[in-house]
């Protein structure tokens, strides 16, 4: 009952997400006017709001004009339905979920965000390193000096990335929206959590990478981007980093 109770509430909060996906980079007010189709207007009545399910009931479409519904709103709401129950599966009820799963839903919207505008909005990113850097060492996740030394070095470690990027491709390798992103994560979980996480990034973002030129050919030069690797590196990292980092250290033994 607790894992459904927390999917349930997630997913009503990724219903929200969804909002602050469409409105925070567009300037719009996340507030008002209430939800409506972007295509006729038609405000969105509330049968119509049910997270996933009423997407199932409209088969993907407006009841009103029959426009097409892209499938990221069901996405965002099961992911962060998801989240919570991970995080309380890993950690109870505590301070690890009260600080995780706020940061969860935020790294949901920036995920989304930079797949659709290949953006990470500053007005996110900046005041979240100063949050981390307070909100972290106030909860006991990790000290003071954890918190400032992996702001640092998930910042620092992309930018150096993507000095050495642009000097060898010619272009640009790495947008400073995932800098800032990386360095915020790193202020909110530590440095040892933030290494895993950007080898995590690196390594999924490698894999997919390779498979999309398989499947879209040599051809296909739109660049990947990479707040979501970021974004699922820093998950993972959170609720199975712990074991991950375990069982590397009973292999290298």
């Amino acid at each position: 009952m607790i894992y459904a109770g927390l999917f349930v509430i997630g997913a009503v909060f990724g219903s929200f997400l969804n909002v602050l996906i469409y409105r925070l980079p567009r300037g719009q007010s996340v507030v008002s006017p209430p939800s409506s189709c972007p295509q006729c207007g038609e405000r969105i009545r509330p049968w119509e709001n049910i997270p996933i399910l009423s997407y199932l009931f409209l088969r993907g479409r407006c009841s009103h004009c029959g426009v097409h519904i892209p499938e990221r709103y069901p996405v965002v709401e099961f992911l962060a339905g998801v989240a919570p129950v991970l995080l309380f599966a890993r950690y109870g009820f505590g301070r690890e979920l009260a600080l995780f799963w706020p940061l969860t839903c935020v790294l949901i919207v920036l995920s989304f965000i930079d797949l659709d505008l290949r953006i990470i909005p500053d007005r996110v990113t900046l005041p979240g390193i100063v949050v981390g850097l307070v909100l972290a060492p106030l909860m006991g996740v990790t000290t003071i000096a954890g918190s400032l030394i992996g702001a640092v070095a998930g910042g620092g470690a992309l930018y150096l990335i993507a000095i050495l990027g642009d000097a060898v491709f010619g272009k640009e390798s790495m947008g400073g929206g995932d800098i800032k992103l990386a360095a915020m994560l790193g202020a909110f979980m530590g440095w040892q959590a933030v290494l895993l996480l950007l080898f995590a990034a690196f390594l999924s973002g490698a894999v997919v990478g390779v498979a999309t030129l398989m499947i879209k050919g040599r051809d296909w030069d739109r660049s990947l981007p990479f707040g979501p690797f970021i974004a699922a590196g820093a998950f993972l990292a959170v609720v199975w980093g712990d074991t991950i980092l375990t069982w590397y250290s009973t292999i290298g033994a």
